[in-house]
């Protein structure tokens, strides 16, 4: 820490006494000025952003002095690039167009062409808006055929194909997809070829020809595998899912769909750590936003009043240094305060960031329990149940029928019983059929027994209903605590209590059994009061927790009503 501090205040020193004599220095020459941004976009491409920027500032200082409008627009290139690493989609965005404002003014069909492209995979990924999205891959696509850039070509025919496929008119992107599987051994990169191999199986998939389709998005799976491109590689697993669930390999789909959320959330999270890893320039990201759009308006003030700070004499220098040490130690003591400000920051986004990976978890899980549920129920149990039928039908007609098929009957009304039962279990039919409210009547009986008893009150009408999501989200919750209360309180007598007062759903959960000090419950292992808490919190709810060791746990929950 002390070398922390010592450094701070040597940094301060030494900006302090570049402004009183910067007035003095010299403009580069625009090869220096085109080494310094060459510099800030190796540190881009490198990752570390902070610098980069630092660098492209000052790059972009000296480029408005020179007044060189190709280097101006390749810096605003670079800086935008850093924000669209750093996630800050609308500041690369606002960057981009600055600096394709400058490249019109050049010949330079490359850098057009790039931040054409750029502003397309802004449009298309980030703002959805395909559309203009396409427009600017075409853009970009005039400009590297201007340049005969087949490298280019193809990759930018690859975006357009991607954008078209994503909003489903593959008849207009499949030209594309044509020249690219073309051309793409001979000038396109490894790094497209899992993408390549995901739209040949998407558009396969489109024509139904499965056997095609099938072999694209496993080669397009086993390309992402051994190689580092994890975004395309989490895309091939989605579209694969959407395939198999069309074909009815619903255990194949499942499993991709899994893959698909977890490399999706793994990315999420590298990316909010990124973010955190530079949160000392993302807390000043506005300020610098600022400055940067600026420098074009303040430049020519900015020279006279380093012309005039030439004239000053001695004296009110020192006065001007003196006054800037004072404010070092002010912001010694300010830079304290924003440091623990920080820290503070820090532990509220990794708490927000496990939030939402545990809501993302949960929802994935509901939603394959309803698809698996429905499955089991509208085809698994019919053809047992038809199986059933038939064979009954063969026994009536059948005075003696054979042992084995006595037996085989028995199997199959086993098997019947056992898929019923766990439909039910993953996706209760009262539920399903008449609601939340009958539910949790039925969950609170069914939960009763020898040893605990569950009372169900409601000042809601057991027919009232709310959107079907809502409910199901409820009722795991619900379940869940009954669960708990079972396995962990010794209780022998317990409550759920339902009302309704302004559009609000109010649930109490009562046990009288051996309690906890809620202050530690985010300590408990399983799915337990934390991952609860995600779920409340993903509905807009609160919580409160009250209980006490020997005592008894009282838990209220309060959620803004979605209506069916």
């Amino acid at each position: 820490m002390p070398k922390i501090r010592i450094n701070i205040v040597l940094f301060l020193l030494l900006l302090l006494s570049s402004a009183s004599f910067f007035a003095q220095e010299k403009i580069p020459t625009k090869e220096e000025i085109t080494l310094l941004a060459k510099e800030a976009n190796k540190y881009m491409k490198t990752g570390n952003f902070e610098k980069s920027l630092v660098k492209s500032r000052i790059a972009l200082h000296y480029a408005i002095t020179v007044k060189d409008d190709n280097l101006i627009a390749s810096i605003y290139n670079t800086i935008a690039a850093n924000f669209d690493e750093l996630t800050e989609f609308d500041k690369a965005f606002f960057y981009y167009k600055k600096g394709l404002f400058y490249a019109k003014r050049t010949n330079n069909s490359e850098l057009k062409n790039w931040l054409y492209n750029n502003l397309g995979n802004i449009y298309c990924f980030d703002k959805k808006q395909y559309e203009k999205g396409i427009v600017c891959y075409k853009k970009s696509l005039e400009y590297s055929q201007k340049t005969n850039d087949f490298a280019q070509i193809v990759f930018t025919k690859l975006n357009i194909t991607w954008a078209y496929f994503d909003i489903g008119r593959f008849d207009e992107g499949y030209p594309y997809l044509v020249y690219i599987n073309k051309y793409h051994k001979k000038y396109g990169d490894e790094s497209t070829i899992v993408a390549l191999n995901m739209l040949n199986g998407m558009y396969n998939s489109y024509k139904n020809n499965t056997e095609k389709a099938n072999y694209f998005f496993q080669n397009a799976i086993k390309h992402g595998m051994e190689g580092n491109e994890k975004s395309d590689l989490s895309f091939s697993h989605l579209e694969y899912s959407k395939f198999l669930l069309k074909n009815r390999a619903f255990q194949k789909a499942y499993e991709n769909l899994t893959l698909y959320n977890s490399i999706t959330a793994e990315l999420n999270y590298e990316e909010k750590l990124k973010k955190t890893n530079v949160a000392g320039i993302n807390l000043e990201i506005d300020r610098y936003k600022r400055e940067i759009d600026n420098i074009e308006t303040k430049y020519k003030t900015k020279q006279n009043l380093l012309i005039e700070k030439q004239n000053k004499n001695r004296k009110i220098s020192i006065i001007v240094i003196s006054l800037l040490l004072l404010i070092i130690i002010l912001f010694y003591f300010l830079f304290q305060n924003t440091r623990l400000k920080q820290n503070n920051k820090l532990k509220d986004l990794q708490s927000k960031i496990q939030e939402n990976i545990i809501n993302a978890s949960i929802n994935g899980q509901e939603l394959e329990r309803k698809k698996i549920a429905s499955f089991l129920h509208d085809n698994i149990s019919a053809l047992l149940s038809s199986a059933g039928l038939h064979l009954n039908v063969f026994t009536s007609q059948n005075l003696l029928p054979p042992q084995e098929i006595l037996k085989t009957k028995a199997i199959l009304e086993e098997a019947h019983d056992k898929v019923r039962d766990l439909s039910h279990e993953l996706m209760p039919t009262l539920l399903a059929r008449f609601g939340l409210l009958y539910a949790l009547e039925d969950l609170c009986e069914k939960n009763s027994n020898s040893v605990i008893e569950f009372k169900y009150s409601s000042s809601v009408s057991t027919k009232t209903r709310y959107n079907e999501e809502f409910e199901m989200k409820i009722y795991f919750i619900v379940s869940e605590l009954l669960n708990n209360i079972t396995k962990h309180s010794q209780a022998n007598s317990a409550k759920v209590t339902i009302q309704e007062n302004n559009n609000l759903l109010q649930i109490h959960v009562y046990d009288n059994g051996k309690g906890f000090d809620p202050a530690h419950f985010h300590i408990l292992e399983g799915f337990g009061l934390n991952q609860i808490q995600a779920r409340i919190n993903n509905l807009k709810g609160g919580i409160s927790i009250d209980s006490k060791q020997h005592y008894g746990t009282s838990i209220y929950i309060i959620l803004p009503i979605t209506a069916k």
